[in-house]
C-alpha cells in the first residue's frame, strides 16, 4: 500500500540557512554566475544578504531591511546600484575575467 505524503506539511527550504561560511557564499554565488540567470542572482544575493544578517546588510547600505527583502524575493528587478551596494556590505567582489576561447 503506498502511503501519500502531504508536501504541505513539509518544512520549507530555506538557502541562507545552509550559507555557513564565506567559502559556501562564493561557491554559491559562483555557481549562480555561471548558470547566468539574472533573476536566480538577485534571489542568490538575497539569500547571501539574508544569511549574513538583513539588519546589519541595512544598516550598511543605508537602506531598509524591508526594502530589501522586498528587492531581492523572488521576480523583485532592483536597481542595479541597490545589488552593488549590497555585494559591498557583504565584501564581495565582481570581477571581469576574459574569457579566452580555444
Amino acid at each position: 500500500m503506498t502511503q501519500k505524503i502531504n508536501v504541505s506539511s513539509l518544512p520549507e527550504f530555506d538557502m541562507a540557512s545552509q550559507l555557513r561560511s564565506d567559502s559556501d557564499i562564493t561557491d554559491y554565488l559562483s555557481l549562480v554566475l555561471k548558470e547566468g540567470d539574472t533573476d536566480e542572482l538577485i534571489r542568490a544575493v538575497g539569500y547571501v544578504a539574508k544569511a549574513r544578517g538583513m539588519t546589519q546588510i541595512a544598516q550598511e547600505t543605508g537602506l531598509g531591511r524591508e526594502s530589501l527583502y522586498k528587492s531581492f524575493r523572488e521576480g523583485a528587478k532592483p536597481q542595479f546600484e541597490t545589488v552593488l551596494k549590497v555585494l559591498r556590505a557583504l565584501n564581495i567582489e565582481l570581477k571581469a575575467v576574459a574569457h579566452h576561447h580555444a
